[in-house]
């Protein structure tokens, strides 16, 4: 079984290196139960609408398997949120969570939508200028989840993870793919089968009524 291994919040801070611009990467663990709605977790803060929020990616994971991996190569050890996740979940590997599995914390049931890619603010949340590039090579994007069923969490509850039964696009897959500008079509009408973000729906339905 699965572990929620915490619960993390951001408030909005300055971007480091930026005079006025914010973000809500900073986000530190939280004790008690957290309301989780289907627009994310309760008091969490979004300011960069555009690229993050929204029904499709209302939660992140990120998995304390590629902590590990991190704090093995980083040589320090590294705090659940500093990658910006809402929930840390021990006992499932990070790379092989697909487009379309579940994540069932008590009442709470949350689908893997897309992964994360890597950003200026993560590389400035790190300190390092090249660490998007770093992120995306690693393969460990975490994943975006909708909220099918809302709820409270609290960290140290089980986890239960349904993974898919149809088409296994998984997070590494879909991250690998960041930047191509040529993508398989058989690839994508794959992915389609999956219940994909709405953003990556639209773009490979675009790609591939262009090819007829």
């Amino acid at each position: 079984m699965a572990i929620l291994a915490s619960v993390n919040i951001g408030q909005a801070e300055p971007i480091p290196g930026k005079k006025t611009a914010q973000t809500g990467i900073f986000k530190r663990p939280v004790a008690g139960e957290v309301e989780l709605t289907r627009e994310g977790l309760a008091g969490d803060a979004i300011l960069d609408r555009r690229h993050h929020g929204g029904k499709d990616q209302a939660v992140y994971l990120y998995f304390a398997d590629d902590y590990a991996w991190w704090s093995t190569t980083l040589g320090a050890e590294i705090d659940p949120g500093v990658f910006g996740e809402n929930l840390t979940i021990g006992g499932v590997e990070g790379r092989n969570v697909a487009i379309g599995d579940r994540f069932i914390i008590d009442e709470v049931v949350l689908e893997v939508t897309s992964h994360r890619t890597p950003c200026l603010t993560l590389a400035a949340r790190m300190g390092d200028s090249k660490f998007a590039k770093r992120f995306h090579q690693a393969g460990r994007p975490g994943a975006y989840c909708r909220v099918l069923k809302p709820g409270t969490v609290h960290s140290g509850e089980p986890v239960r993870h349904e993974p898919f039964a149809g088409e296994r696009i998984t997070v590494a897959d879909l991250m690998a793919l960041d930047g191509v500008r040529e993508l398989d079509p058989d690839f994508m009408r794959r992915a389609l089968k999956a219940p994909l973000h709405h953003k990556t729906r639209e773009d490979y339905q675009h790609r591939l009524a262009r090819l007829f």
